[in-house]
């Protein structure tokens, strides 16, 4: 930040160099134009107008270059890795150890015996394929059968019966978006790294259906009154970055490509604080249908990410881990995106348009949420139990 600030500076005093030498010229322009011997004043008054004009060109360029908006500005590529500003009640703090529990549901399941993690489950039923997976596609891939496949499929549709009826507009958006799309919802250039792309085409697949939807309503002006406006979209999500070197390398807790239901809401700033109470709510309710222990976390400043002002992590518990894992987070980027994204909205016709704010959460992850059941509803002899408000969708309430 102090970078940002002193190259802010610069641009600032050649702004008014310029500006302060305009007027200089200006002025001895005047008095060639009042002098009885116009030309005598012009011949006289010509080197130090030319070098104010020198001057002048000297601190246009230098201003020119350091603009925020011009390509391959200094200020510009700080800036477009400066993260959001937080919310006031985001608490101080590092990482994960200084998140703040907010709440929690559901009593973890007392086992009479060593519960399994869910991939030597899966291996056993016959629904993850890790092996064949690799075999086509290489590590951190895994491939659902029978009863797996219809597994995943079915809380798809239970996400997405229970977002529409809370009111969410179900949209089914491209998978493939362009580099100025991602840029617009923050994913670029901080995350590029992490990114499956193709530079040719100058396309990218997402990492997560908050860019599409997000961006969505890009470059347009909204009536207020039409807010909020909820989306939600269940999609691939495509990500190379998979989490520290020998973590979680087994699994599906981080894989190249995953399925997730995603929920986004537009709305007007002084009820996005509000809006990120309901929307993670909406998100806890699934959880509390699935019968799955878990518990909301709000980030501290340093484990919220590079888009949010606020944060909160709703993470399930795996049995096999004796610990709770992050399934979903639930953000408000206030008017970060909003503004990348020249996504605005008038309160009546004669208004200054002013930038909405934008929240996203995950409703869910499904392989994890796939694996928590997994884990969660075995029983000692290898089977799973289905969550009961799962059964109308998966047709059945056993695998084994």
């Amino acid at each position: 930040m102090d970078e940002v600030l002193r190259l802010d500076a610069q641009y600032r005093s050649a702004l008014a160099d310029a500006e302060r030498l305009k007027a200089e010229k200006n002025l001895l322009s005047a008095r060639i134009g009042k002098a009885a011997d116009k030309a005598a004043a012009a011949r006289d008054l010509r080197p130090q107008l030319d070098t104010i004009s020198a001057s002048i060109a000297g601190y246009d360029e230098q201003a020119k270059a350091l603009a925020p908006d011009a390509p391959g500005s200094p200020l510009r590529a700080l800036l477009e890795n400066t993260p959001n500003v937080l919310d006031d009640s985001v608490p101080d703090g590092s990482g994960t150890d200084e998140n703040v529990l907010v709440r929690s549901w559901g009593t973890p399941r007392a086992f009479t015996f060593e519960p399994k993690p869910h991939y030597e489950l899966g291996e056993a039923l016959g629904i993850l394929d890790f092996e064949r997976a690799a075999k086509l596609s290489g590590s951190r891939f895994c491939i659902l059968r029978g009863k797996g496949a219809q597994l995943q499929r079915a809380l798809a549709r239970f996400f997405l019966d229970r977002a529409v009826s809370a009111g969410y507009e179900e949209i089914a958006p491209p998978v493939l978006v362009t580099r100025e799309t991602m840029w617009s919802t923050g994913q670029l250039t901080k995350f590029s790294d992490a990114m499956f792309s193709d530079p040719e085409a100058g396309l990218f697949m997402i990492p997560t259906a908050e860019v599409p939807l997000t961006a969505l309503h890009g470059d347009e002006i909204l009536e207020a009154a039409a807010l909020p406006i909820k989306l939600t979209a269940h999609t691939p999500c495509f990500r190379k970055e998979a989490g520290a070197a020998g973590k979680d390398t087994r699994g599906l807790i981080r894989q190249h490509q995953f399925e997730k239901v995603e929920l986004v809401w537009l709305a007007v700033p002084e009820a996005s604080s509000d809006a990120l109470d309901r929307l993670t709510g909406d998100a806890e309710a699934l959880l509390q249908e699935l019968e799955l222990p878990h518990r909301t976390m709000l980030l501290c400043a340093g484990d919220t990410g590079f888009n949010s002002a606020k944060t909160y992590d709703l993470e399930v518990w795996l049995p096999s881990a004796n610990a709770y894992r992050e399934i979903s987070s639930c953000s408000n980027c206030t008017d970060f995106q909003a503004r990348r994204a020249m996504i605005r909205m008038r309160r009546d016709p004669k208004a200054k348009p002013e930038y909405v704010h934008t929240l996203n959460g995950s409703a869910f992850a499904i392989g994890r949420t796939l694996l928590a059941i997994l884990e969660n509803g075995q029983q000692a002899d290898g089977s799973i139990v289905i969550p009961r408000a799962l059964v109308p969708c998966t047709g059945f309430d056993r695998i084994s």
